[in-house]
């Protein structure tokens, strides 16, 4: 009787540690995914405004992690994707297109040929600029 005893015993305590130790690694799995989740950085985007000569307004937001543009115009939006194929900065889709060559924005359908909105960035005038003389 006291053989079966200490068999049920020590048979007991073996389940016990080993379903605890299965326990605390599915603990320590769901930390780990949790945690990585949280460590996730946030989208890298900026936001750019341009009015054309007529007053209308283009807002532009940049996503560098994901490599994308929104662009607002006219309350309808774009979500455009970056191109590296084609020069200085654009971004386009299969029927619009974003570009910004040399401080001229453009933003055009692409089937018509025909710009939705252009504007030219002005450049800092070298008259503004002083320069120390010695």
């Amino acid at each position: 009787m006291k053989k079966l005893l200490r068999i049920i015993t020590l048979t007991a305590i073996v389940v016990f540690t080993i379903t605890a130790c299965k326990n605390q690694v599915k603990e320590e799995i769901v930390e780990a995914e949790n945690n990585a989740a949280v460590k996730q950085e946030p989208d890298k985007i900026t936001k750019e405004v341009y009015t054309d000569e007529s007053g209308e307004q283009l807002e532009v937001s940049f996503n560098e992690t994901k490599h994308t543009v929104v662009v607002h115009l006219n309350g309808k939006s774009y979500e455009l994707k970056k191109s590296d194929e084609l020069p200085e900065f654009t971004a386009g889709d299969a029927n619009y297109q974003y570009s910004d060559v040399r401080g001229e924005i453009t933003f055009l359908k692409k089937d018509y040929n025909m710009v939705l909105f252009h504007h030219k960035k002005s450049k800092a005038s070298s008259s503004n600029t002083k320069m120390a003389s010695y």
